[in-house]
């Protein structure tokens, strides 16, 4: 059985990464998976890049992108089945469509030729432009006056109604079996224009052989960090990026008790370089952009807790990595983030957007040294029981077997 992947990216970003685990899961259990993307990288998994006609589709987008419209020029995608990894693969696996290289009116003509599955790893696919729909509704009833025209993916113009119905108009005609990495999503996608599909959940998996709890002390050695304080960790991309709420932890952190503040380190990793207010004594550790997964799998065994007061998210892969490395989370309730962080058992949830509460779950979580440890404890067992690499490449094979 041969699988072909197909994602905008092959490493940058969340999606790019499940789908690169879940190529590797398929490849460790003996099942053939190829990756073809629409940005190939120097030593990425990807076998070749998607078909593209630039000329002619920066042509068309000079006209349909100051409409609203994204992705109608991208004409390359009906030269898909012409490619030879098309011909060679027996299922395709789609996973992020958006992000300038795919046209979603092709997946009538591309899904009539292979048996197709889609994973979804935000909302963008039940929408009329945006990835995550911040709280707004209209997407259960066709879009139209988008109060995010510059949410990802920004569009210059609202015709957020038309993207919905040219959509719902190529989902009518294609032949798709859907896959939601989280509960959230699952319910999201079953409300939806996508509700037309057979929907399945199937969580990420992870390598709980690389990420594993490491020895404490040796990591916090490795990085340089003092002996005997509290470890709050923390993994920047980008501040200015308000959807993973970074401006929400620097005031969080700034709210600590006195006496808890002095006895902390803010570990952080990722492009950001984060700073706090003037006034606010906490020693902070950069360690920058970690691309080793051994290496992230030390920094989350340095910490105490990891911090993740996202706004939106489906089902967050730092999360699933600090659970299965035993370390404890406190991280805000809205979307998939609940699947992984179980209140009072893996971690806690705060009120999304709320950083004084957030505050206070790190404090009270901080105070109870015998209730990290047994939240500890908990995420290594859940995340071995739920979320291997094995479980996930299984629960797909199962998909792959039916549609064939």
């Amino acid at each position: 059985m041969n699988i072909l992947q197909i994602n905008a990216q092959e490493t940058k970003g969340g999606a790019a990464v499940a789908a690169n685990r879940l190529h590797q899961g398929l490849l460790a259990h003996g099942t053939s998976s190829e990756f073809l993307v629409g940005e190939i990288q120097i030593n990425g998994p990807a076998t070749a890049e998607f078909p593209r006609r630039l000329w002619l589709e920066k042509r068309i987008d000079s006209i349909t992108f100051p409409l609203g419209l994204n992705y109608l020029g991208c004409v390359g995608s009906f030269d898909l089945p012409m490619h030879p990894s098309f011909a060679w693969a027996d299922i395709i696996n789609f996973h992020n469509l958006h992000g300038g290289f795919f046209n979603y009116l092709a997946l009538p003509f591309i899904t009539r030729k292979k048996p197709s599955v889609w994973t979804l790893h935000d909302m963008w696919a039940i929408t009329g432009h945006c990835s995550y729909s911040f709280g707004c509704e209209r997407w259960r009833t066709g879009c139209g006056k988008c109060p995010q025209l510059s949410g990802y993916p920004p569009i210059p113009r609202d015709a957020t109604k038309w993207e919905f119905r040219l959509k719902d108009f190529a989902y009518n005609h294609s032949n798709i079996v859907v896959v939601t990495p989280s509960k959230w999503l699952f319910d999201l996608a079953n409300n939806s224009i996508l509700n037309k599909f057979l929907i399945h959940h199937i969580p990420y998996g992870i390598d709980t052989g690389t990420y594993r709890p490491l020895n404490t002390e040796t990591c916090r050695e490795e990085f340089g960090i003092p002996s005997g304080k509290k470890v709050l960790l923390f993994s920047a991309e980008s501040l200015s990026d308000l959807r993973k709420g970074g401006d929400l932890v620097i005031k969080a952190v700034e709210s600590l008790p006195r006496f808890i503040l002095d006895d902390c380190v803010l570990l952080t990793f990722g492009s950001a370089n984060v700073s706090l207010p003037a006034g606010v004594d906490l020693p902070i550790i950069n360690l920058g952009f970690l691309s080793s997964d051994k290496l992230k799998a030390a920094a989350y065994s340095s910490a105490d807790i990891f911090l993740f007061p996202t706004r939106a998210d489906n089902l967050p892969l730092v999360l699933m990595e600090s659970l299965a490395c035993g370390t404890p989370m406190v991280a805000a309730d809205t979307g998939g983030v609940s699947d992984l962080v179980r209140n009072g058992e893996t971690g806690f949830l705060h009120i999304a957007g709320d950083y004084m509460d957030l505050s206070r779950k790190i404090a009270d979580l901080l105070l109870n040294d015998k209730g990290r440890e047994e939240m500890s404890q908990n995420c290594r067992r859940i995340a071995v029981r739920e979320y291997t690499l094995e479980k996930q490449a299984n629960r797909y094979i199962n998909i792959y077997n039916e549609l064939l």
